[in-house]
This record gives structure tokens, C-alpha cells and sequence, in this order.
């Protein structure tokens, strides 16, 4: 990749780009964690810094924090009459428009709403958030779409790498550990892992002995949610937590996450 990650906001007040990007880890770890709530509201959050972003791009100058105007709909359509790329006037506007649409009107930031925070609206909102994060480093740099993607995923992977990535590979660096701390650590900051892909990438040739042998006492043991018939693994609130002290434990942090 051409750009490091660091670099991707570079041109920002670093203020506003810790607002933007401390938005968007929080609901991927809020998600991670099935706390469907607080990963909805810090979509709202994410949403009130590319708006900051946004309007900085048009105007030639960027404000040090983020801040919320008073009608985000009106702010938002206001910017389809700015002159520039059509991403910047109208698609990432209109995906701030529908983020803010679930933190406001789903039962998340106000009494009243007609549904309750759930795992739908919350895989919506980390999903549209990624796509926002990218799309601003796709319009800063004048990069792809896949490499804009690509460098959303390292930005948020920790200054110190305990699992190797490239592309859909991924490899525990820490060697002598168990297979389930090396679970841990891939399931680390992730939404979902499908059971054949982990069983790759720790190198496990009998599935099934995996399967057995790992996942099952991990479920059981309440620290993944090991669901066999669709073949999905996520990590629970106990997992993430012993993952944490895992990761603490070997003096580095956690990558991958997505």
C-alpha cells in the first residue's frame, strides 16, 4: 500500500481526526462486544466528524473538533450545492443523513423510538461507518476503493501487530501459544470469523479435532458464541475480555479489526 496508514488524515487537525477515529473503533469494539446500543450512539458520533470533515473540504479549512449542527439533515443537503466530487456533495452526505436516521429515530438517542437497539441496526451502522471512514480517505487521496477499504482495516489495527494480515490471510506472529489464545487473538476487534478460515489460519489440517477440541470448550466456556450450523465464531464480553488481558500480557496490541 502507497500511503501509511498514519497518513491517512494527515492533512486534519489531529482533534478532529481522534474524533473521527475513536467514533469508529468504538462501534466496531461496541459490536464486537454485542453492545448493540453504545455502538449505534458513537455512529452518531462518527457521523457529527465527517460532517466536520465535509464541510472543511469545501471551505479550504478545517474546524479543530467536530460539532453538531442543528439540523444534520438540512446541514447535510445543504452540501449538494458545493462544487466538487459527487461523493463529497451527495454520497457520503446522504450515508451521514441514514446513520443519523437509526442514532435518532431507532429507540437509540431519544425516548420513544418505534424499535428497540438491536443486532440489524447495529451491523447497519458499523458497515455504513466503514464505508464513510473510507470514502473520506478515498476523496483525501485520490485513491481506489479497495485501497481506501484497505487502509480503513490498518487504521484501526494497533501500532504493535500480533496477527499478520494480507488480504483474506491471517497469521498469529506470537509464537507458543495454545490454539485458544491464538483464536483469541484473531477473533481480537473482529465482528465474525468463519470456523473454516480460523481453522486456517492457525494451520489446523483436522477440522474437526478444531472444532472439538478449541471451539466447543470455548463456547461452552462462554467466551466465543460458536454458532455450528452457519459455521460463525464471535467473540462474547468474557472473550474480549481475556483476549484484552491476553494481548496485554504479551505487550503488544491487537490488528485485524474490521
Amino acid at each position: 500500500m502507497a500511503l501509511d496508514p498514519k497518513a491517512a488524515f494527515n492533512a486534519l487537525p489531529p482533534p478532529l481526526v481522534a474524533d473521527l477515529l475513536d467514533a469508529f473503533q468504538q462501534v466496531v469494539k461496541n459490536y464486537a462486544e454485542h453492545r448493540w446500543e453504545p455502538s449505534e450512539l458513537n455512529g452518531g458520533k462518527l457521523c457529527e466528524a465527517a460532517y466536520t470533515i465535509l464541510t472543511g473540504y469545501f471551505e479550504g479549512t478545517y474546524e479543530q473538533r467536530a460539532h453538531k449542527p442543528k439540523d444534520m439533515v438540512s446541514a447535510c443537503r445543504n452540501l449538494e450545492k458545493e462544487q466538487g466530487p459527487r461523493s463529497a456533495r451527495i454520497q457520503i452526505p446522504r450515508m451521514i443523513v441514514a446513520l443519523y436516521e437509526i442514532r435518532n429515530n431507532r429507540g437509540v438517542g431519544h425516548a420513544g423510538g418505534d424499535v428497540d437497539p438491536n443486532h440489524m441496526d447495529a451491523t447497519a451502522v458499523v458497515y455504513m461507518s466503514k464505508w464513510v471512514v473510507a470514502e473520506l480517505v478515498r476523496l483525501l487521496h485520490g485513491l481506489t476503493t479497495e485501497e481506501a477499504t484497505d487502509l480503513v482495516d490498518a487504521l484501526v489495527e494497533r501500532e504493535v501487530a500480533l496477527v499478520w494480515r494480507n488480504g483474506d490471510k491471517r497469521r498469529v506472529l506470537a509464537t507458543g501459544l495454545t490454539l485458544r489464545k491464538g483464536t483469541l487473538l484473531l477473533l481480537s476487534g473482529v465482528t465474525e470469523a468463519r470456523e473454516s478460515d480460523l481453522a486456517s489460519w492457525l494451520e489446523q489440517k483436522r477440522a474437526g479435532d478444531y472444532r472439538n477440541k478449541v471451539l466447543k470448550p470455548m463456547h461452552k466456556d462462554r467466551l466465543i458464541e460458536y454458532d455450528q450450523e452457519a459455521g460463525t465464531v464471535a467473540l462474547i464480553p468474557p472473550g474480549v475480555a481475556a483476549a484484552e488481558t491476553l494481548i496485554h500480557e504479551l505487550g503488544g496490541r491487537s490488528s485485524g479489526t474490521e
